[in-house]
C-alpha cells in the first residue's frame, strides 16, 4: 500500500473516487503528516505508459498510449510500515502469517484492497485531508519518474538489486524472505523507494485487459466495473 495525499481538506469524499487535488503554487515539494508518513510532491506532466512490444517480459495488456496527469499530487516516499498501519488501523494482519518479519519499518503487508480503503479513509478523517490510492496511471508515472525505459533507473537488470528487493535477493536467500524495511534501497528520480520490488502495491482501478486501447488521454480512472483491482511494483517473491 502507498498513499496519496491532496493539499485540500476533503473529509466527505471517499479517497478513492476522486483524482487528487490541484496544490497550490507555493505547495512545499514535500510533507509529513502527524504519523511520521513522508511525501513528495508529484508534478503534473505527460508520458509514455505502457511498454514497447520489443521489450522482454511485456503482458499483453501492456498497451503503450500518451497519457496526461494534470494535476499535480503528493504519494508517500515509502511503501505503508507496519507502525503507521497499527497507528491507524490498531491491527496488525500480518500476525501469524508466513514468510513475515516484525517490525515498525518493515511494509505492512495481507492488506486487501478493501483493507487499504478502510486505512485511507481512517487516515483522511485523522489529518483532515484526502487520503487514496492512486490511480494505475498515477502509480506508473511516478514509478517512472520521467524515464522511457524498462525501470526507472535505465534498462540494465544487473542493477535491479539496486533499487528494489526481489528474487535473486530476497526469495532465493531463506533468511531473506519476507517484506524488508522500506526505503533501504535508492529511490527514483522523484525520490520514491521500492517501486520496484518489497510488496505489491495496491491502485484504485479495476483491471480491465483492453482498458488502455482506448482510455482518455488525460487522467485515466480505469474501467467502471471488474472483478479484481490492480497491483502494480512487484515483489520480493
Amino acid at each position: 500500500l502507498i498513499a496519496v495525499g491532496c493539499d485540500d481538506s476533503t473529509q466527505t469524499e471517499q479517497p478513492t473516487e476522486h483524482p487528487a487535488e490541484q496544490p497550490s503554487e507555493q505547495a512545499a515539494e514535500s510533507i509529513t503528516n502527524t504519523i511520521g508518513m513522508k511525501f513528495k510532491l508529484i508534478p503534473a506532466g505527460t508520458f509514455l505508459m505502457g511498454s514497447p512490444a520489443t521489450e522482454e517480459g511485456r503482458d499483453d495488456d501492456e498497451h503503450q498510449h500518451q497519457v496526461t496527469i494534470t494535476k499535480a499530487f503528493y504519494m508517500q516516499t515509502t511503501e505503508v510500515t507496519q507502525g503507521q498501519w497499527k497507528a491507524v488501523m490498531g491491527t496488525e494482519p500480518w500476525k501469524g502469517q508466513g514468510s513475515v518479519k516484525e517490525g515498525p519499518n518493515n511494509a505492512a503487508t495481507y492488506v486487501s484492497w478493501d483493507d487499504a480503503i478502510a486505512y485511507c479513509k481512517k487516515l483522511s478523517e485523522k489529518e483532515s485531508k484526502t487520503y487514496r490510492l492512486p490511480t494505475e496511471a498515477e502509480w506508473e508515472y511516478a514509478c517512472r519518474a520521467g524515464t522511457k525505459t524498462t525501470w526507472s533507473f535505465g534498462d540494465d537488470e544487473k542493477k535491479l538489486g539496486d533499487y528494489a528487493w526481489y528474487q535473486e535477493n530476497a526469495a532465493d536467500i531463506v533468511s531473506e524472505q519476507y517484506a524488508h524495511q522500506v526505503g533501504l534501497k535508492k529511490p527514483n528520480a522523484f525520490g520514491l523507494y521500492d517501486m520496484h520490488g518489497n510488496v505489491y502495491e495496491w491502485c484504485h482501478d479495476y483491471v480491465g485487459e483492453n482498458y488502455y486501447q482506448q482510455s482518455p488521454e488525460q487522467d485515466p480512472q480505469g474501467p467502471t466495473l471488474g472483478r479484481f483491482r490492480v497491483l502494480r511494483g512487484g515483489s520480493w517473491r
